[in-house]
């Protein structure tokens, strides 16, 4: 008898999308016609409990497809791959979130979802309170929650503002406390969906942490992120998403690679936007610039609400994760730092980066002036100064940090395609 305690056989999850045609000129009764179409099938979705699509179009998107894995006791897999490889989509459905439309998961143990940091915290209540509602959320018990309450408020850090209500907490301190209650879960497998990239650097690393002593007990954990030397460090297997298909599965070594040289062409990428924070919406590298070994990197963002000012930052790591040249526009600023923007454009140039040719990893942030606002660990693989070299050569790691100016400045948003 087999001792996986994760089993899934040909998953699959489709979705419905809808699409309303665009047409430069529509009589009255074209209009009139299209409503009544959509409003019969709609009832007739509505009828049949299926799902309601708005558009004049429907199109059939497979997040994932035929999907097969075991998992075993004690096992901890790192799920890598591009955005809107499926990998969000697996852990929802693993996590009994959203059931599959083909194939089926069989599940032995307790299992426990970091998939949204701060889900279910209530602006409102204080701290303290939302430590209690948090953890019943997630499945907590109120003794449980009451015997690791001062567990939890230490690896925080923000025991001065407990009894202070959330919504005047900053968003560093925000996501610090939510991932601090989820840290603290005690079940047999452990889902995480890119949580780690939560606070400062000090506060990553705390986090990195936290998670190897979860596995370290013995539990089973499935970690996705984008970060792969944090993948190298806790994970002992990985899984290699694309198209919604697992296309690698092995040692991590040989998925990162594998990642690494069937991203080997990325020069841009973009994100979903976080209506409730300021947030990286696209990043755009200059591969012409690449191959002459410049750098220059447009970090487009929005805020939900003017930013006092608006910082960016990028940096480059070897495959070891080391990391090897940096810039941050609030110390590298060639021009006025933008201010009272709800969207923008950041541009970072490094005019010849003395680095030896290969593959390395870039990371952008944003932040105000005080507080980091959202970063992109490791979302970009680029073969630097590779004009004339092997487009898969390694990258290779420095004796210490390079010390390398970086100029900074605000680009139009429409400007940001000629970078």
């Amino acid at each position: 008898m087999s001792d996986a305690v994760i089993r899934a056989e040909e998953l699959s999850k489709k979705y419905l999308i809808g699409h309303h045609r665009q047409e430069r000129y529509s009589a009255l009764r074209d209009v009139a016609l299209r409503a009544a179409k959509n409003w019969t099938r709609a009832t007739l979705d509505a009828v049949r409990g299926r799902q309601l699509i708005v558009g004049d179009e429907v199109e059939e998107f497979w997040a994932l497809r035929d999907v097969s894995f075991e998992l075993r006791h004690g096992d901890v897999v790192g799920i890598v791959g591009r955005n809107g490889a499926g990998k969000s989509t697996l852990l929802k459905i693993l996590s009994r979130i959203t059931e599959p439309s083909m194939g089926r998961v069989e599940i032995t143990g307790r299992v426990a979802s970091l998939l949204e940091v701060g889900t279910g915290f209530h602006l409102e209540l204080t701290g303290r309170e939302n430590i209690y509602l948090n953890g019943a959320i997630l499945g907590m018990k109120h003794a449980e929650i009451r015997r690791k309450f001062d567990e939890i408020v230490a690896f925080s850090e923000v025991e001065k503002f407990i009894d202070t209500p959330v919504k005047r907490y900053s968003s560093g301190m925000y996501v610090r406390l939510a991932f601090a209650v989820a840290a603290h879960l005690e079940p047999e497998i452990l889902v995480v969906d890119e949580v780690l990239a939560v606070g400062d650097a000090e506060f990553q690393q705390k986090c990195l942490g936290k998670m190897k002593h979860v596995a370290g007990q013995g539990r089973t954990v499935l970690f996705v992120s984008h970060n792969l030397a944090a993948v190298r460090s806790l994970c002992n297997r990985a899984l290699l998403l694309a198209g919604g298909k697992v296309i690698g599965d092995g040692s991590v070594e040989a998925v990162a690679r594998q990642y690494i040289n069937s991203s080997s062409s990325s020069d841009a990428i973009t994100f979903a936007t976080n209506p409730t924070r300021p947030s990286i919406v696209s990043i755009i590298v200059d591969r012409d610039a690449l191959a002459r070994g410049d750098l220059i990197v447009d970090i487009a963002f929005v805020s939900p609400r003017p930013l006092p000012a608006a910082v960016g930052g990028v940096m480059l790591r070897a495959d070891s994760g080391e990391p090897l040249w940096g810039s941050d526009s609030r110390f590298h600023s060639s021009g006025e730092i933008a201010k009272g923007l709800t969207s923008g454009t950041l541009r970072c140039e490094a005019r010849r980066l003395p680095i030896r040719p290969g593959r390395y990893h870039l990371s952008a942030w944003l932040a105000d002036w005080h507080e980091e606002l959202d970063s992109k660990q490791d979302v970009l693989s680029l073969g630097f100064g590779l004009a004339d070299a092997d487009p898969l050569r390694p990258s290779v790691s420095a004796v210490g940090y390079l010390d390398w100016p970086g100029t900074w400045r605000s680009v139009k948003i429409e400007d940001a395609s000629a970078a």
